[in-house]
């Protein structure tokens, strides 16, 4: 069996870990520069406060209904994440950390246990040691306990937040309650299309007579979500230390830039993050895409945006590089009298650091390496990007509108809680 643990409106419950004042409150957290909803109490969805809300659409609506507004403070939601992933550890042989909100527990070759303690236990330790709340879904494959886990969320005083699909007949009463477009790995244009052929449903959906059709629109996807709502697990859990296949490093500006040098600066902080996630995980990228656009929710504007991807003439993971790299990039699609709302960077074809392929006739300087391991001892010790490019605004690596920003209670020193007594 596979367990699917998620943790509920979790930036909000992160929130309210040390601000309880807001429980039973409508509260929500927006997204970078304070733009739209991205997570909501359940009070906040019980007024109707959808997902992915503009905060400047519905401003008025808000306050009219007293609800508490955060920014997102991804410092603390990281923290308490690692500490929710650490807890999930001591209940299963092994564990895929999915999202900074949910992991996947493997119980394959686990005897006698009964899922429904276990799941409780799991709730009760997660509750008790950080405060927040989780809802738990076990079933044989990772895309039926993703289905229990959103049937123990939909009926969670029935369920306790805990639900198992350990039959066949659950299996098929979850497949025909859930519907086609909120099954896990079916998105916005595959879930048109198959309505077009009348599958709307995921019983719908694993009709033998669908197969031939859902296999020439997905592929070996499609026949992949087959097995796996038909009970046959083909997606293994993944190695925490297996390379991703990409790095992005993405934002929205402040405010709107137009220069080339204030974007120059953005895109080379970007590209120095990228390089720094590449060491960490000792891997090396040959190939890099550099965007830039302007607000695309302005309708008073031509929107402008164009992006390129470039490849290295060597694998790399040296800042020197891809900083170099992104700005030779980021001339060929700038425009001037624009302006600029989002830039990022996306390094690609990643390969571990010891398989790098040397050139015999162009080769990355020797020296960058050393440089690169001495910058990174430098910030084991007194903290990340402390150490930057020329080119690189010291005082700031984000920047954003945060009007509404909670403490780092847990990863900042000065903001620590302080009780009275």
């Amino acid at each position: 069996m596979i367990a699917l643990v998620d943790c509920n409106n979790f930036y909000v419950s992160c929130e309210r870990v040390f601000q309880p004042q807001y429980n039973n409150q409508p509260v929500v957290v927006l997204s970078n520069n304070d733009g739209c909803v991205i997570s909501r109490s359940e009070e906040a969805k019980a007024l109707g406060i959808a997902m992915g809300a503009p905060e400047f659409k519905i401003k008025h609506e808000l306050q009219a209904n007293h609800v508490k507004i955060f920014s997102s403070n991804y410092a603390l939601y990281g923290d308490l994440s690692s500490r929710v992933m650490d807890l999930l550890k001591q209940f299963a042989p092994a564990t895929e950390v999915y999202s900074i909100d949910e992991a996947f527990l493997n119980y394959q070759g686990v005897q006698n246990i009964c899922f429904e303690t276990e799941g409780l236990q799991i709730k009760r330790t997660i509750l008790k040691g950080l405060g927040i709340p989780t809802c738990i879904g076990f079933a044989p494959t990772k895309t039926l306990a993703k289905m229990a886990n959103r049937i123990a969320k939909k009926f969670r005083e029935r369920t306790q937040g805990v639900y198992i699909i350990d039959t066949d007949e659950k299996r098929i009463k979850a497949l025909k309650w859930t519907k086609i477009e909120d099954v896990w790995g079916i998105g916005r244009r595959y879930a048109k299309k198959l309505q077009q052929q009348q599958i709307y449903t995921a019983l719908d959906f694993v009709q033998p007579k669908n197969k031939p059709f859902i296999k020439q629109l997905m592929g070996v996807i499609g026949l992949r979500l087959f097995a796996e709502l038909c009970g046959e697990s083909v997606l293994p859990l993944e190695d925490a230390s297996d390379i991703k296949k990409s790095i992005a490093v993405t934002r929205s500006f402040e405010s709107k830039l137009s220069s080339f040098n204030d974007l120059a600066e953005r895109v080379s902080t970007f590209a120095t993050i990228c390089s720094q996630k590449l060491r960490k995980q000792n891997a090396c990228c040959y190939s890099m895409a550099v965007f830039i656009q302007e607000n695309r929710f302005d309708t008073q504007i031509q929107n402008y945006h164009h992006s390129t991807v470039i490849t290295l003439p060597y694998a790399s993971n040296s800042a020197l590089t891809l900083s170099n790299a992104a700005l030779a990039a980021l001339k060929n699609i700038y425009l001037p009298n624009k302006q600029y709302q989002k830039a990022g960077v996306v390094v690609m074809q990643l390969i571990p650091q010891h398989e790098k392929q040397f050139n015999l006739f162009v080769e990355e300087d020797a020296r960058h390496q050393k440089l690169m391991q001495a910058i990174d001892r430098i910030h084991s010790k007194i903290g990340d990007r402390k150490v930057r490019l020329a080119n690189q605004d010291l005082n700031r690596t984000w920047k954003m509108k945060q009007n509404h920003l909670s403490r780092n209670f847990t990863t900042n020193i000065h903001d620590i809680i302080t009780v009275k007594c």
